[in-house]
């Protein structure tokens, strides 16, 4: 029997080689592969029922070899060298906190603040239109959303609305618009 599978190997050579050129598109990686191919088959002779198909048995071999050196050649990345970004994800319950923490917010505004933020952005209305809703000037519809998102603001990064550092800046604007205010005035009594 073994000079029988011998022969048998040898007479179906060529049409490994040609299989292997089709499945690698290289003749020097077709050569190799038909070769360890060929020992896989002969290491595994036992196994071989005689009487089946020894064409397809050694077909079927050299395309699981390929498949094997295909997966063996497939590129690996140690874990330790993924960026923890990409194995990281943000936990759903941070974005609920996120989410309850500005409601409270909203709540916390004056009315007429929220409700010209909630118009503005929620809803996407236009400054005209939610000065026309609102039955006020265009500039205070803007103020409002302005003064809104700036109020949520502080509040969501933990600055108090009475830290020292608010009321100096808000010393600094007042004491700015004063100033701005009284050179307008002088220029408009003074031509």
């Amino acid at each position: 029997m073994a000079n029988n599978f011998h022969d048998q190997v040898i007479a179906i050579l060529p049409r490994l080689r040609v299989q292997a050129l089709a499945l690698t598109r290289n003749r020097t990686m077709a050569e190799d592969l038909v070769q360890d191919a060929v020992c896989n088959a002969l290491a595994a002779q036992d196994s071989f029922i005689p009487g089946t198909n020894f064409s397809a048995w050694m077909h079927r071999i050299l395309r699981n070899r390929f498949i094997s050196d295909l997966r063996k050649r497939r590129e690996t990345t140690d874990i330790e060298d993924i960026p923890a970004s990409v194995l990281a994800t943000t936990a759903p319950h941070e974005d609920r906190l996120a989410l309850k923490d500005l409601a409270m917010a909203l709540d916390r505004l004056p009315e007429d603040q929220r409700e010209a933020l909630i118009m503005v952005v929620l809803h996407g209305m236009s400054y005209e239109h939610l000065a026309e809703a609102t039955g006020c000037a265009v500039g205070t519809a803007k103020s409002r959303v302005f003064r809104a998102r700036r109020q949520l603001e502080s509040w969501m990064i933990g600055e108090d609305q009475e830290s020292p550092q608010i009321r100096a800046r808000v010393a600094r604007m007042r004491g700015l618009l004063g100033a701005r205010m009284g050179t307008r005035e002088a220029e408009a009594t003074h031509p």
